[in-house]
Protein backbone atom coordinates (compact mmCIF):
# COMPACT_ATOMS: atom_id res chain seq x y z
CA UNK A 1 0.00 0.00 0.00
CA UNK A 2 2.88 2.41 0.63
CA UNK A 3 3.91 2.77 -3.05
CA UNK A 4 0.30 3.62 -3.88
CA UNK A 5 0.28 6.39 -1.28
CA UNK A 6 3.57 7.68 -2.64
CA UNK A 7 2.16 7.82 -6.16
CA UNK A 8 -0.90 9.70 -4.93
CA UNK A 9 1.30 12.24 -3.20
CA UNK A 10 3.47 12.59 -6.27
CA UNK A 11 0.50 13.13 -8.56
CA UNK A 12 -1.10 15.61 -6.17
CA UNK A 13 2.12 17.64 -5.99
CA UNK A 14 2.27 17.66 -9.79
CA UNK A 15 -1.31 18.89 -10.03
CA UNK A 16 -0.50 21.70 -7.61
CA UNK A 17 2.50 22.85 -9.67
CA UNK A 18 0.46 23.78 -12.74
CA UNK A 19 -1.91 26.22 -10.97
CA UNK A 20 1.13 27.72 -9.25
CA UNK A 21 2.79 28.38 -12.62
CA UNK A 22 -0.42 29.83 -14.10
CA UNK A 23 -0.84 32.13 -11.09
CA UNK A 24 2.80 33.19 -11.43
CA UNK A 25 2.24 34.22 -15.06
CA UNK A 26 -0.96 36.10 -14.23
CA UNK A 27 0.79 38.18 -11.58
CA UNK A 28 3.35 39.49 -14.08
CA UNK A 29 0.94 42.23 -15.21
CA UNK A 30 -0.31 43.03 -11.70
CA UNK A 31 2.15 45.44 -10.09
CA UNK A 32 0.01 45.84 -6.99
CA UNK A 33 0.61 42.18 -6.13
CA UNK A 34 4.39 42.38 -6.44
CA UNK A 35 6.73 42.94 -3.51
CA UNK A 36 9.04 45.49 -5.14
CA UNK A 37 10.89 46.42 -1.95
CA UNK A 38 11.77 42.81 -1.18
CA UNK A 39 12.91 42.29 -4.78
CA UNK A 40 15.40 45.18 -4.57
CA UNK A 41 16.57 43.82 -1.21
CA UNK A 42 17.27 40.48 -2.90
CA UNK A 43 19.11 42.16 -5.78
CA UNK A 44 21.32 44.09 -3.39
CA UNK A 45 22.22 41.03 -1.33
CA UNK A 46 22.85 38.87 -4.41
CA UNK A 47 25.72 41.27 -5.18
CA UNK A 48 26.98 41.53 -1.60
CA UNK A 49 25.89 38.47 0.41
CA UNK A 50 24.10 35.85 -1.73
CA UNK A 51 23.95 33.26 1.04
CA UNK A 52 21.51 35.53 2.90
CA UNK A 53 19.13 35.34 -0.05
CA UNK A 54 19.20 31.56 -0.11
CA UNK A 55 18.74 31.44 3.64
CA UNK A 56 15.45 33.25 3.04
CA UNK A 57 14.66 30.63 0.41
CA UNK A 58 14.58 28.06 3.23
CA UNK A 59 12.15 30.28 5.14
CA UNK A 60 10.00 30.53 2.02
CA UNK A 61 9.87 26.74 1.80
CA UNK A 62 8.71 26.53 5.42
CA UNK A 63 5.96 29.13 4.98
CA UNK A 64 4.81 28.56 1.38
CA UNK A 65 5.69 24.85 1.02
CA UNK A 66 7.57 25.50 -2.22
CA UNK A 67 11.14 26.45 -3.10
CA UNK A 68 10.27 28.69 -6.04
CA UNK A 69 9.16 32.30 -5.78
CA UNK A 70 5.45 32.91 -6.18
CA UNK A 71 6.18 36.58 -7.02
CA UNK A 72 7.37 37.43 -10.58
CA UNK A 73 8.68 40.84 -9.49
CA UNK A 74 12.32 39.77 -9.76
CA UNK A 75 11.94 38.70 -13.39
CA UNK A 76 9.99 41.85 -14.31
CA UNK A 77 12.41 44.30 -12.68
CA UNK A 78 15.49 42.51 -13.99
CA UNK A 79 13.99 42.62 -17.51
CA UNK A 80 13.28 46.35 -17.19
CA UNK A 81 16.81 47.11 -15.99
CA UNK A 82 18.27 45.02 -18.79
CA UNK A 83 16.10 46.84 -21.34
CA UNK A 84 17.19 50.25 -20.01
CA UNK A 85 20.88 49.30 -20.13
CA UNK A 86 20.53 47.92 -23.67
CA UNK A 87 18.72 51.05 -24.85
CA UNK A 88 21.55 53.15 -23.42
CA UNK A 89 24.05 51.18 -25.53
CA UNK A 90 21.79 51.59 -28.56
CA UNK A 91 21.50 55.35 -28.02
CA UNK A 92 25.29 55.65 -27.92
CA UNK A 93 26.35 53.23 -30.65
CA UNK A 94 23.47 52.13 -32.87
CA UNK A 95 22.69 53.60 -36.29
CA UNK A 96 18.91 53.13 -36.59
CA UNK A 97 15.83 52.98 -34.38
CA UNK A 98 14.64 49.78 -36.01
CA UNK A 99 17.87 47.98 -35.29
CA UNK A 100 17.83 49.31 -31.73
CA UNK A 101 14.41 47.75 -31.19
CA UNK A 102 15.73 44.46 -32.59
CA UNK A 103 18.72 44.57 -30.21
CA UNK A 104 16.58 45.23 -27.13
CA UNK A 105 14.14 42.44 -27.98
CA UNK A 106 16.89 39.94 -28.82
CA UNK A 107 18.82 40.69 -25.61
CA UNK A 108 15.69 40.27 -23.48
CA UNK A 109 14.35 37.20 -25.27
CA UNK A 110 17.57 35.38 -26.19
CA UNK A 111 20.21 36.34 -23.62
CA UNK A 112 17.94 36.48 -20.60
CA UNK A 113 14.73 34.49 -21.13
CA UNK A 114 15.43 31.81 -23.76
CA UNK A 115 18.96 31.08 -22.56
CA UNK A 116 17.63 31.16 -18.99
CA UNK A 117 14.90 28.67 -19.84
CA UNK A 118 17.43 26.35 -21.51
CA UNK A 119 19.91 26.57 -18.63
CA UNK A 120 17.17 26.16 -16.02
CA UNK A 121 15.77 23.14 -17.84
CA UNK A 122 19.25 21.57 -18.07
CA UNK A 123 19.91 22.14 -14.35
CA UNK A 124 16.41 20.94 -13.45
CA UNK A 125 16.98 17.71 -15.42
CA UNK A 126 20.48 17.11 -14.00
CA UNK A 127 19.46 17.68 -10.39
CA UNK A 128 16.34 15.53 -10.53
CA UNK A 129 17.97 12.75 -12.55
CA UNK A 130 21.44 12.46 -11.00
CA UNK A 131 21.97 14.67 -7.93
CA UNK A 132 19.07 13.76 -5.64
CA UNK A 133 19.77 11.72 -2.53
CA UNK A 134 18.08 8.35 -2.25
CA UNK A 135 15.18 8.35 0.19
CA UNK A 136 16.26 6.51 3.37
CA UNK A 137 12.95 4.62 3.54
CA UNK A 138 9.60 4.34 1.80
CA UNK A 139 7.88 6.54 4.42
CA UNK A 140 9.77 9.66 3.30
CA UNK A 141 8.00 11.81 0.72
CA UNK A 142 10.05 12.07 -2.48
CA UNK A 143 11.31 15.58 -3.17
CA UNK A 144 12.12 17.04 -6.59
CA UNK A 145 13.56 20.34 -7.80
CA UNK A 146 10.79 22.56 -9.13
CA UNK A 147 11.40 23.88 -12.64
CA UNK A 148 10.31 27.35 -11.55
CA UNK A 149 12.91 27.23 -8.77
CA UNK A 150 15.59 26.34 -11.34
CA UNK A 151 14.55 29.43 -13.31
CA UNK A 152 14.71 31.49 -10.10
CA UNK A 153 18.29 30.31 -9.59
CA UNK A 154 19.17 31.43 -13.13
CA UNK A 155 17.64 34.87 -12.52
CA UNK A 156 19.51 35.23 -9.22
CA UNK A 157 22.76 34.26 -10.91
CA UNK A 158 22.17 36.48 -13.93
CA UNK A 159 21.58 39.74 -12.06
CA UNK A 160 25.10 40.26 -10.58
CA UNK A 161 26.59 39.28 -13.95
CA UNK A 162 24.36 41.91 -15.59
CA UNK A 163 25.51 44.54 -13.09
CA UNK A 164 29.18 43.76 -13.74
CA UNK A 165 28.95 43.64 -17.54
CA UNK A 166 26.17 45.91 -18.77
CA UNK A 167 26.92 48.75 -16.37
CA UNK A 168 30.42 49.26 -17.83
CA UNK A 169 31.49 50.73 -21.13
CA UNK A 170 34.20 49.50 -23.48
CA UNK A 171 37.41 48.68 -21.70
CA UNK A 172 40.86 47.30 -22.56
CA UNK A 173 41.30 43.60 -23.26
CA UNK A 174 42.71 42.75 -19.83
CA UNK A 175 39.98 44.44 -17.80
CA UNK A 176 37.28 43.16 -20.16
CA UNK A 177 38.40 39.56 -19.73
CA UNK A 178 38.74 39.96 -15.98
CA UNK A 179 35.21 41.36 -15.79
CA UNK A 180 33.82 38.50 -17.84
CA UNK A 181 35.77 35.94 -15.81
CA UNK A 182 34.53 37.33 -12.49
CA UNK A 183 30.98 37.78 -13.75
CA UNK A 184 30.73 34.29 -15.28
CA UNK A 185 32.35 32.71 -12.22
CA UNK A 186 29.94 34.55 -9.93
CA UNK A 187 27.03 33.35 -12.04
CA UNK A 188 28.06 29.71 -11.62
CA UNK A 189 28.81 30.23 -7.92
CA UNK A 190 25.30 31.54 -7.33
CA UNK A 191 23.98 28.68 -9.44
CA UNK A 192 25.79 26.32 -7.06
CA UNK A 193 24.35 28.07 -3.99
CA UNK A 194 20.84 27.78 -5.41
CA UNK A 195 21.03 23.99 -5.66
CA UNK A 196 23.30 23.44 -2.65
CA UNK A 197 20.58 24.85 -0.37
CA UNK A 198 18.24 21.98 -1.32
CA UNK A 199 18.77 19.31 1.37
CA UNK A 200 17.78 16.40 -0.88
CA UNK A 201 20.54 16.99 -3.48
CA UNK A 202 24.10 15.69 -3.35
CA UNK A 203 27.29 16.34 -5.38
CA UNK A 204 26.12 19.89 -6.14
CA UNK A 205 29.78 20.87 -6.59
CA UNK A 206 29.09 19.81 -10.20
CA UNK A 207 27.82 23.35 -10.78
CA UNK A 208 31.22 24.81 -9.82
CA UNK A 209 33.09 22.99 -12.60
CA UNK A 210 32.41 25.66 -15.29
CA UNK A 211 34.34 28.16 -13.14
CA UNK A 212 37.50 26.15 -13.80
CA UNK A 213 36.84 26.31 -17.54
CA UNK A 214 36.38 30.08 -17.36
CA UNK A 215 39.60 30.55 -15.38
CA UNK A 216 41.56 28.47 -17.91
CA UNK A 217 40.13 30.28 -20.95
CA UNK A 218 40.56 33.84 -19.65
CA UNK A 219 44.42 33.96 -19.86
CA UNK A 220 44.22 32.44 -23.35
CA UNK A 221 41.80 35.15 -24.48
CA UNK A 222 44.06 37.83 -22.99
CA UNK A 223 47.13 36.48 -24.80
CA UNK A 224 45.39 36.38 -28.19
CA UNK A 225 43.92 39.86 -27.66
CA UNK A 226 40.28 38.80 -27.61
CA UNK A 227 37.99 41.49 -26.12
CA UNK A 228 34.67 39.96 -24.98
CA UNK A 229 33.00 43.37 -24.60
CA UNK A 230 33.70 44.33 -28.20
CA UNK A 231 32.77 40.87 -29.47
CA UNK A 232 29.31 40.84 -27.93
CA UNK A 233 28.58 44.44 -28.85
CA UNK A 234 29.62 43.75 -32.46
CA UNK A 235 27.04 40.96 -32.58
CA UNK A 236 24.34 43.63 -32.37
CA UNK A 237 25.99 46.64 -34.02
CA UNK A 238 27.20 46.43 -37.58
CA UNK A 239 30.06 48.96 -37.41
CA UNK A 240 33.42 48.12 -35.82
CA UNK A 241 34.23 49.63 -32.42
Amino acid sequence: MLPTVSKVRSSSSTSRSNPMFVQYLRRIIKWQQMDIEYTFWQMLHLCTSPKVVYQHTKYHKQTKNQWARDDPAFVVICSLLLAVATMAYCAAYDHSAGHAVFVVISVLLFHFLIMGILLATFCWFITNSYLREEAPNSHVVEQRVEWLYAFDVHCNSFFPMFVMLYAHGFIPVLLSNLLFMVAASYYHYLNFLGYDVLPFLEKTAFFLYPIGVVIVLSPIFILIGFNPSRYFINIYFSHRL
